[in-house]
Formats: structure tokens, C-alpha cells, sequence
């Protein structure tokens, strides 16, 4: 700990006294961070000499360690990842503060108060003092960032999304990872569809795991047929990383582990029902796999499964496995 920010901040590498501070935040889920690793590398070249100070919930400090891009993890989060209410700031303003967390107005204000030197973010009618590019809502997310940093003269590249190879053994390599779970219900494909999934896997001699978030050990057991293997919710995330990095395939739906096979270039078949994958989605690889079946944008936060999602067939997932398996590793 430097006591750069709080005392609770989670230092990832030694501060130089009096180095200057470049804070950064997106206090939302790991998914967001993966997809925010362009901006926040493209950052990191800009102002080398500053030490990069990340607001965003305590649990991402591995990845935003992984990142090669962040110095410190300053702990922020808010229920269903709103704007933080406060950030625990204990040092003088930041020289630069940087919001990838929205196109506000409250995460302006949030980091506004902070008085940094400089604030980049999106321009908003109601912080007329943002001088930012204007919002789009059918970008897709890494480009929007990397394009906000270039309007302010920061070189970006949303393509820099590799992650070095674990440092940790995998508790499954060569395994087929299933993920059933999702922050909300409308981007949960159904269980009995994972499982029918993974039993179909189980004939045709695959090695199957299921895995999920915290607390989805209820649905991990629902999905893991007899043959396949269960791993806890929520696993560590150098464990995670090394399942996903060594895995022969995952399937998921719009979540976080997603983007973790995409930074691990793992073969993927991600399922997308209320957003689209033009916003969330994969780069374009034939290493990985968008399932969506359009219609107008639904409610990603919906205590239902939304109705594109329950559209995706369980031969439609199997089929853009078996394509998979003909991509040259």
C-alpha cells in the first residue's frame, strides 16, 4: 500500500513519491474492464510517468492487473452498476481524470469534483463544461472509448485486447467451459438448454466443465449432467483466466468470461438476446461465434430472458461449436 488514494486501495505496483495521478473511472464488471482494456493501455502510453489510478470494484483488481495499463485499483462500485455516489479520493486532485464509465452527467460530476487538472469524457447537455465528443449509441463499446481518446489527441487501438497466457495451472485444459450465468435474468439462456448442451458434448466424447459467477452454484449444479465437471461460482481470477486460456471452447451468453476468451483468443460461441452484438460482441474472428437472432433492442437488466435470447436453438449452438472445431489453432 502507498497510501496514494485511500486505505483500502489495492496497489498493484510502487508509486514514485510526487508522481503525478491519472484516475480513471469505470466502476462497473469485468466484462466492462476487458472491453475498456484498449482505452486504458492506449492511457497508459499516453502518460507514462503518471502513476494510473483505476476507480472500479475491488474484485477486478486481477484483471486490472493483467491489464499491463493500471497502477492502482481504487475500490468503487455502486448497486447495478450505477455512477458511485463517492470515490474515496484522500490525496490532492488528480492532473487528469478520465470517465469510462458513461456519458454522465453524474459520472462528470463525480470525477468534477474531484478538481482535476484535466477531465476527459463524452460531451453532455447537462455538464456543459465538458468539452467531449458527442455520445453514439449503436457504437460498439471498445471503439467508443478509443474514440473518445483520440478526439483528445490519444493515440487508441480497440484490436489491443490480448492478455498475457496465466501464470496458473488450469483445473480443466482441454476442457469445453460452459458458463450458464449473467448478471441479470434477460441475458441467462435457460439451464435445461446448457445441459442439454453438455450432455450432447459428453457423447460425442468431449470434456465438459461448468463454471458461473458468485452465488450461481445452484445454477452450475442445475447444468452439469452426470460426466461433466462443476467448478464453484465465482472462481479466482487467475483460475478462471487459466480455465478460459486452456479451454478447447467456451459458451456463454453476453458476460464477462466472453470477453476473457476473447482476450485469451480461446474459441468462443457467445448467445446475445436483448443487446446486440454489434455493440457487445466479439471482434471479427473466425475463432469466435455471435448467436442472435434480431429484433429491437430489449432490456438487458429484465427479470425475464429476453425473447431473442430464447430464440437460440440448442442445434444452433452445437452447430457453431462443430465450426469451431475446424478453425486451425
Amino acid at each position: 500500500m502507498t497510501g496514494a488514494c485511500h486505505p483500502t486501495a489495492l496497489t498493484l505496483t510502487h508509486r514514485t513519491p510526487g508522481q503525478p495521478r491519472l484516475l480513471v473511472l469505470r466502476a462497473l464488471g469485468l466484462g466492462d474492464l476487458l472491453a475498456g482494456v484498449p482505452a486504458l493501455r492506449a492511457l497508459r502510453r499516453a502518460h507514462p510517468a503518471h502513476e494510473i489510478v483505476l476507480a472500479a470494484p475491488e474484485d477486478l483488481a486481477g484483471p486490472a492487473a493483467a491489464s499491463h495499463a493500471v497502477d492502482t485499483l481504487l475500490p468503487a462500485s455502486a448497486p447495478h452498476r450505477a455512477v458511485p455516489h463517492a470515490l474515496p479520493w484522500a490525496a490532492e486532485p488528480p492532473d487528469v481524470a478520465v470517465d469510462l464509465h458513461g456519458n454522465g452527467p453524474p459520472s462528470h460530476r463525480l470525477l468534477a469534483a474531484l478538481r482535476p487538472r484535466l477531465l476527459l469524457a463524452f460531451a453532455h447537455p447537462g455538464t456543459p463544461d465538458v468539452t467531449g465528443p458527442p455520445w453514439r449509441p449503436d457504437e460498439h463499446e471498445r471503439d467508443r472509448w478509443c474514440r473518445m481518446l483520440r478526439f483528445y489527441g490519444i493515440p487508441a487501438d480497440p484490436t489491443d485486447l490480448a492478455l498475457d497466457p496465466p501464470v496458473v495451472p488450469s483445473p480443466a485444459p482441454g476442457a469445453v467451459v460452459l458458463h450458464p450465468g449473467a448478471g441479470s435474468a434477460a441475458r441467462r439462456w435457460p439451464a435445461a438448454r446448457y445441459a442439454d448442451v453438455a450432455r450432447r458434448l459428453l457423447d460425442h466424447g468431449r470434456d465438459v466443465v461448468v463454471t458461473g459467477g458468485p452465488g450461481e452454484d445452484d445454477l452450475v449444479a442445475d447444468v452439469t449432467p452426470r460426466g461433466a465437471r462443476a467448478l464453484p461460482g465465482g472462481l479466482p481470477f487467475p483460475v478462471l483466466s487459466a480455465l478460459v486460456a486452456s479451454a478447447r471452447a467456451v459458451v456463454s451468453g453476453d458476460t464477462g468470461i466472453a470477453h476473457l476468451a476473447v482476450a485469451h483468443g480461446t474459441p468462443s460461441v457467445t448467445l446475445f438476446g436483448p443487446v446486440a452484438p454489434s455493440l457487445w460482441g466479439p471482434p471479427p474472428s473466425p475463432r469466435h461465434r455471435a448467436l442472435w437472432h434480431p429484433g429491437p433492442p430489449g432490456d438487458p437488466h429484465a427479470a425475464q430472458p429476453d425473447a431473442r435470447l430464447l430464440r437460440i436453438a440448442v442445434d444452433e449452438v452445437l452447430d457453431a461449436l462443430a465450426g469451431l472445431e475446424a478453425v486451425p489453432a
